[in-house]
């Protein structure tokens, strides 16, 4: 498992807030309307953030078990609590991998290729 570039570590800090927005949302609607049908728009814009944040996680494990929504059968808004909360779990474990305190400056920041753990 490689380090994260800092283009990766740029896009993780730009769509991870996102991501907690839409699972938010998502978890709201499923609050009303557990089995409620997520419409096309939705998921969309749902797989759109996603699929760039599966680049972000780049060779890491977590992402074999991950998935983006199916356009096609259209999920319920609980399948899609459930899928966001997965995707939540691998990034906040490749955050915790490559995102901490450096022992020389005593700074928190990302370790990446070209910035390295020291």
């Amino acid at each position: 498992m490689t380090q994260p570039t800092e283009a990766q570590a740029e896009t993780y800090d730009r769509l991870v807030p996102m991501l907690t927005a839409a699972h938010r949302e998502m978890s709201e609607l499923s609050k009303k309307k557990q089995d409620g049908v997520v419409n096309a728009l939705k998921i969309r814009n749902i797989n759109r953030l996603l699929d760039e944040l599966l680049k972000v996680l780049g060779d890491d494990p977590s992402r074999d078990f991950l998935e983006e929504l199916d356009e096609d059968t259209l999920p319920q808004n609980s399948d899609v609590v459930l899928l966001l909360s997965q995707w939540q779990a691998a990034l906040g474990q490749f955050k915790r991998r490559h995102y901490g305190q450096d022992r020389i400056t005593f700074e928190e920041r990302w370790f990446t290729v070209g910035n390295p753990r020291p």
